[in-house]
């Protein structure tokens, strides 16, 4: 059994061609800007969005325990007529997520698609994790990986015959700022990636822009100079900040960093650097 919180289907966005890619609950990393602050918790958790709640008491007549001692039961959210309460995590055995992910293997065959393992971070639960990639392979189904990487290096090894890529983060290379911004150095991550990238598995190297924290030429010259160094991932993807998931903090009874998503100029001249 393994705790996740989504499994979205049709998507274009982790890994080549229509996807499903399943979403790992808990991180051992908490990046200021993250636009899932739900799947840092490793536990199911109640998400209660405010502006949706239009006081109908329906949740405290249905919940069979009272709000105030939850037992998170999922009952409130079950009732609730507009979905201001939510119940955010929930146990999976294999099969039961196989199931989903095989339901759109004809879009992977067209597509040249598959599954992806994100998160959270999905190696925390590397037992789960490792049945479900090898009965991916057992299906034909082509695998991609989504992790920061923070683990230790012996995960890689287990999961590496049944992965067919791996979308890996880089934040950035001083791991003092990397602390800071993410309550981790990085001197893992970047350890792990350098033995990852002489594998004969293909890197998609992925780097959030972040104004005021890696936007710089000079950080990206310092990334470039990494992989020329340790060598070239297959692709280098940057990925604008977005303020898409600041609502889902309020929800979990946190308060957002917020940060200004970075130009289109800007993020031109740092593309330019990789190409």
């Amino acid at each position: 059994m393994a705790i996740l919180f989504d499994i979205i289907r049709n998507s274009y966005v982790d890994g080549p061609g229509i996807r499903t890619t399943v979403f790992f609950k808990g991180c051992n990393l908490s990046c200021a800007w993250c636009h899932n602050p739900e799947s840092q918790s490793g536990k199911p958790q109640i998400m209660f969005y405010s502006n949706k709640c239009i006081g109908c008491g329906t949740c405290k007549k249905k919940c069979p325990h009272g709000l105030e001692a939850c037992e998170l039961c999922g009952t409130c959210s079950l009732y609730c007529p507009t979905d201001a309460r939510q119940l955010c995590g929930k146990e999976y055995t294999v099969e039961e997520v196989m199931k989903e992910i095989l339901k759109d293997r004809s879009f992977y065959d067209a597509s040249g698609g598959g599954v992806t393992f994100s998160g959270g971070e999905c190696m925390l639960q590397i037992d789960f994790l490792e049945e479900l990639l090898k009965a991916c392979k057992q299906n034909g189904i082509h695998t991609a990986v989504d992790t920061a990487g923070h683990v230790p290096y012996e995960y890689f090894e287990r999961i590496l015959p049944y992965t067919d890529l791996f979308l890996y983060d880089v934040k950035c290379m001083d791991s003092t700022r990397h602390r800071q911004y993410t309550s981790v150095g990085n001197e893992r991550i970047l350890e792990n990636l350098k033995q990852l990238l002489q594998t004969d598995r293909p890197v998609w190297v992925r780097i959030p822009v972040i104004p005021t924290v890696n936007d710089s030429v000079k950080e990206m010259t310092e990334i470039r100079a990494f992989f020329e160094t340790y060598g070239k991932p297959e692709k280098i993807e940057l990925l604008p900040y977005h303020a898409m998931g600041e609502h889902k903090y309020a929800a979990i009874g946190k308060k957002a960093h917020v940060f200004i998503a970075p130009d289109e100029e800007n993020l031109n001249q740092l593309r330019d650097i990789f190409s």
